[in-house]
């Protein structure tokens, strides 16, 4: 039995965006707690040079559903990057789950040599559906994650491996 592009790329969006969602939430409850205002923890950053967790949440959003909408060769939604309290971040994951799950099998399933173009300022890459996915998506997507979690976990969240992998 193979893999499909589906297989490895929804199910695997809506369940770390769902985690990172429940991270986030104990974020807001923990800054509550300790009467830390939460715009410190949205603002948080892991070095100078690096993406607050804000932006973090953002990139991670905007992975997901750019993916999902370019293997399934349907227009990329645009969401305007301005949450800035953890119930518009919340809101930022829960319109991108919607979407992503809106996407069909058979719209992702057979897109592994689809051609994918990105434009970034003043480059083009480009890319087929499979190596888009598994070279640059799923490495990116798991990187914003996994930065949201360790700005979080710096700033004294009690958040563990199984907050982020989530329940099995």
């Amino acid at each position: 039995m193979s893999l499909s592009m589906y297989q490895a790329s929804v199910p695997v969006f809506v369940r770390l965006l769902g985690n990172l969602s429940a991270i986030l939430e104990k974020a807001a409850a923990d800054a509550e707690v300790r009467k830390i205002d939460p715009a410190v923890l949205i603002n948080a950053r892991l070095a100078p040079d690096m993406f607050p967790l804000n932006r973090q949440v953002q990139i991670a959003a905007d992975a997901a559903k750019t993916c999902a909408a370019l293997l399934a060769g349907i227009e990329v939604p645009s969401y305007p990057d301005t949450e800035a309290s953890f119930p518009e971040l919340q809101a930022r994951i829960a319109k991108t789950i919607a979407f992503i799950q809106s996407v069909s099998v058979e719209q992702i399933d057979g897109s592994e040599d689809r051609a994918i173009v990105l434009k970034r300022r003043d480059k083009e890459t480009r890319f087929q559906g499979q190596p888009y996915l598994l070279t640059y998506v799923l490495p990116n997507f798991y990187f914003h994650i996994t930065t949201a979690y360790a700005i979080l976990r710096h700033n004294g969240l009690q958040v563990g491996k199984k907050d982020f992998l989530g329940a099995f």
